[in-house]
């Protein structure tokens, strides 16, 4: 038993790793909602299944079985995908697949499944507004643009993926237009979230905040 967390923000600014030692710190399961659309992208990339190809897709949907260790660490079908989920060509191509009502009613109730118990830190774009608007404590990660780009950077370079900060500009450029633009399917802001700007901040400073702030909603 414990509380709900939900953590949303911008690209880079530290969502899921923030995400994840807190969880660990307050002995949480992790519910990373992003590496769950990621691994679906990455399966219907793999089985060359559209986001047009409805069908296909829903059976898809069906067949997948995608589970979040509490190291971190990301299957799919048993199959360790933790980092390739994370390549430049899945960031580009999620937000097609994810955009699916089909493909959100489905992700959306497991979320809540896993959720329902409560103990469970939820990192997403969505967190706060759909999946989990009654959540104890949301909070909202920002960072300044510049500092993003560098972290995506390292990030990318130490995973072996060779692109340019250039790239990285232009893709976080395109990521944060294409959540300002996304329907969530919420009736309108959520209420009660805090902001927390992480630029400066190392990781450890940002979970040490937030788990701050968990102990204050009785975590």
């Amino acid at each position: 038993m414990g509380i709900v967390i939900a953590i949303d923000g911008v690209v880079g600014a530290g969502k899921s790793t923030t995400a994840r030692l807190l969880a660990q710190r307050l002995g949480y399961r992790h519910l990373d909602t992003g590496a769950m659309y990621r691994a679906l992208t990455l399966a219907a990339l793999r089985q060359q299944v559209a986001p047009v190809a409805g069908a296909a897709l829903e059976t898809l949907l069906g067949q997948l079985r995608i589970d979040l260790e509490p190291n971190g660490r990301v299957r799919l079908d048993g199959e360790d995908v933790s980092e390739a989920i994370r390549q430049p060509q899945i960031s580009r191509a999620v937000g097609a697949y994810a955009d699916l009502p089909l493909v959100r009613l489905a992700m959306v109730e497991e979320q809540q499944r896993l959720g329902a118990a409560g103990g469970v830190v939820a990192e997403g774009r969505d967190m706060a507004s759909v999946v989990f608007p009654r959540a104890e404590l949301k909070v909202r990660l920002v960072a300044d643009l510049e500092e993003r780009v560098r972290r995506r950077f390292r990030e990318l370079s130490a995973k072996g993926v060779h692109t340019s900060l250039e790239q990285v500009r232009a893709d976080i450029r395109r990521r944060d237009q294409q959540d300002l633009e996304r329907d969530y399917g919420a009736s309108g802001p959520p209420a009660g979230v805090l902001e927390v700007d992480t630029t400066g901040l190392s990781i450890e400073e940002q979970v040490a905040r937030l788990a701050a702030l968990a102990r204050q909603r009785g975590a």
